[in-house]
């Protein structure tokens, strides 16, 4: 029989204390030590709109498939915990750019995380090629930034200039389950300013939201999780690829959150080949 029943009561149901597994899973990746960035630059002049640089370890940086890559942490994080990933990735023939950006709970929330996630992908891929991927949270700013084109034209946000692909890893797909979830502590909140602008701000920053009226974002994009992920609410992952008519929904089995973005996991090659395929030129 179908599971009819809603999102909200279904990521209730799956919120649950983390399993010994799971623990052990996320200590292990996010203790990872930092990897420096062989470059650094600016994409704007906050002190917090940077971003590093790695290019391709092997043959022409120039010529690399451009990987941009968003860090999760919902939403209040840095990026130290994705370096040794971005690092990771350079290995594989990708020029991989890391950017910061402001932050819940301190210069960001909204607006200025859109505004600086908007600003770092119209500045910093300069007429290149690139597929934008994101982990958690960083997974909800990159299938928002792939929804632009569907924001109001007045939108300070809106464009029509988009990434090549989208690859969103374990995505926060939707900001009202988020709340009603209650996951990470209130960060969806957070992000929005409060319970009393939920409402108002929910259309134009939160990816299903966006996709529910269209259907598509005319953006290629792939969603991919583990089936053993505790971290995130599986229905997040089901309820967007059943509303994007045009998404591929990756599962890996026996694959947690975290492992995703632990370099040389199965996962990791999983993502990636994922990558390789999103940069290769569409079969006719």
């Amino acid at each position: 029989m179908p599971d009819t029943r809603s999102s909200e009561t279904r990521s209730s149901e799956t919120r649950r204390s983390p399993s010994p597994g799971a623990l052990e899973e996320e200590r292990r990746v996010l203790s990872l030590k930092p990897v420096l960035a062989p470059r650094h630059h600016r994409y704007g002049p906050h002190p917090q709109q940077v971003y590093d640089l790695w290019p391709a370890v092997d043959g022409d940086g120039a010529e690399a498939p451009m990987v941009v890559l968003l860090h999760g942490g919902y939403w209040r994080y840095d990026r130290m915990h994705l370096t040794p990933y971005a690092a990771h990735l350079a290995q594989q023939g990708f020029t991989v750019v890391l950017p910061g950006f402001r932050r819940s709970g301190g210069a960001g929330g909204y607006p200025e995380t859109f505004d600086d996630i908007a600003l770092a992908v119209d500045t910093i891929p300069a007429g290149r090629p690139y597929t934008l991927a994101g982990h958690c949270s960083g997974g909800h700013l990159a299938l928002w930034a792939a929804a632009r084109a569907l924001l109001p034209e007045d939108s300070p946000w809106h464009t029509r200039s988009l990434p090549t692909a989208v690859l969103a890893l374990a995505p926060v797909t939707d900001l009202a389950a988020t709340v009603r979830a209650d996951l990470s502590n209130g960060a969806a909140l957070q992000l929005l300013g409060g319970a009393d602008q939920v409402a108002s701000r929910l259309p134009l920053v939160d990816p299903l939201t966006l996709l529910r009226e269209h259907g598509s974002t005319g953006v290629r994009t792939v969603l991919l999780h583990g089936a053993e992920d505790e971290e995130v609410p599986l229905a997040q992952f089901s309820d967007y690829a059943a509303a994007h008519r045009d998404a591929e929904l990756l599962v890996l089995p026996g694959t947690g959150h975290y492992t995703l973005i632990e370099p040389g996991s199965p996962a990791s090659r999983e993502i990636v080949a994922t990558l390789a395929r999103l940069a290769a030129p569409p079969s006719r």
